[in-house]
């Protein structure tokens, strides 16, 4: 039996207040009362059903990431948590995360979520500029977002995660840069900063802002990671900075090819079986189509969830393509540690990406030259060849 990965869980709470025109995450805008109840009896039934998966290993970490988990209550929060803990055990120093938006009504809960076993938080502010959380259809505005990192500060969170995005409509070098310097004024442990990018089936595909000239994202992208740079954030991801040991556990995770349980309304998965084969997970999209089916779960475990095995030969493209976001890369040997194929199997790629300096010339290290991160996408389709 290999070697298992580390185990990581995914919960999804698909509802927001109204859906945002840049978003294409599985979210709905929620109706005056949520299913909150019957939810959170899928979600444990679900989890139920991943115990043999889990094949004994205690969770890492847990996401509750959505849709905005925040509108669940902490009471419905710490049922989950509950649930997990007593399925599949805690590692030590669990890392729980919980994405919540501002407004004040989730504010008042930040200590219940405290209390509930929730250690960290992730807040979608987006931006602090008035102008720019209305182009992006935010139901909050800069106070309200100001106020939720202070209360969440105050009801005892230290690790504390801000999203705030870049190469909005209109926006110059000088918008930026002090938009992030607004955010790096909250003194928070973790900051994705993130350049806006226009996905299909979203409002804005359909209707395209305006967005910055390619130069001005490249001169953004350079003054604002200087800025980060200097307030003492490192950079490990491609879109996360972390002041030292504030990286996101559960992220990280994903970027070392761990394995993750994805459960709830189109939550995804990664599992690596005890043959060695692994398998993507998914459960049906639509909140009612997922409760319907959980109902039928004590029969028909299978009902609205799939697995698909990974073929052997889109490994090395499905590892790379995780791992080589992380600015140290991974150690070499961990490729085949969590894929079972030799080292070899990423040739003649590596060898040719080594040569032209965007791979680091290191037998002991699979990670990009600067040059290569800043060009991640052309390094990843070599090995789609």
């Amino acid at each position: 039996m290999p070697t298992l990965p580390p185990l990581s869980l995914y919960v999804h709470i698909p509802w927001c207040v109204r859906k945002c025109p840049y978003c294409d995450f599985n979210s709905h805008a929620a109706d005056a009362t949520l299913p909150e109840a019957e939810y959170v009896e899928a979600l444990i039934a679900e989890l139920v059903l991943c115990t043999d998966s889990a094949a004994k290993r205690p969770l890492q970490s847990i996401f509750f990431g959505g849709g905005t988990p925040s509108l669940f209550s902490p009471q419905a929060i710490g049922r989950v948590i509950e649930a997990a803990e007593r399925l599949f055990g805690f590692a030590d120093a669990i890392e729980i995360t919980l994405e919540a938006n501002p407004g004040t009504t989730e504010q008042q809960r930040f200590s219940g979520y405290r209390a509930a076993g929730v250690n960290r938080l992730s807040l979608g502010l987006q931006s602090l500029n008035e102008q720019h959380l209305q182009a992006l259809g935010r139901i909050h505005d800069r106070a309200q977002a100001l106020s939720a990192v202070g209360q969440a500060q105050r009801a005892g969170f230290e690790n504390i995660n801000i999203d705030l995005m870049h190469g909005l409509p209109g926006q110059s070098v000088a918008d930026a840069c002090a938009d992030l310097r607004a955010g790096l004024a909250l003194e928070t442990a973790h900051l994705s900063w993130y350049q806006l990018t226009i996905e299909p089936n979203t409002e804005f595909f359909k209707r395209p802002p305006l967005l910055p000239a390619d130069e001005t994202l490249s001169d953004i992208q350079e003054a604002g990671s200087a800025l980060l740079c200097e307030a003492g954030f490192a950079q490990y991801e491609v879109s996360a900075y972390a002041r030292p040991g504030r990286a996101a556990r559960h992220n990280l995770n994903y970027w070392t090819f761990g394995d993750y349980l994805g459960v709830g309304a189109g939550a995804h998965g990664k599992l690596t079986r005890t043959d060695g084969s692994i398998v993507r997970t998914s459960t049906t999209r639509l909140p009612r189509d997922y409760l319907s089916n959980a109902a039928r779960w004590s029969a028909e475990p299978s009902a609205g969830r799939s697995q698909t095995v990974i073929d052997r030969e889109d490994l090395p493209f499905e590892f790379l393509m995780n791992a080589l976001r992380l600015t140290s890369g991974v150690p070499a040997s961990s490729f085949t540690e969590r894929t079972g194929l030799p080292l070899t199997a990423l040739e003649p790629a590596l060898s040719r990406l080594r040569a032209q300096q965007l791979l680091r010339d290191d037998p002991e290290q699979l990670a990009t030259t600067p040059l290569g991160f800043r060009f991640l996408n052309s390094v990843l389709g070599e090995f789609l060849d």
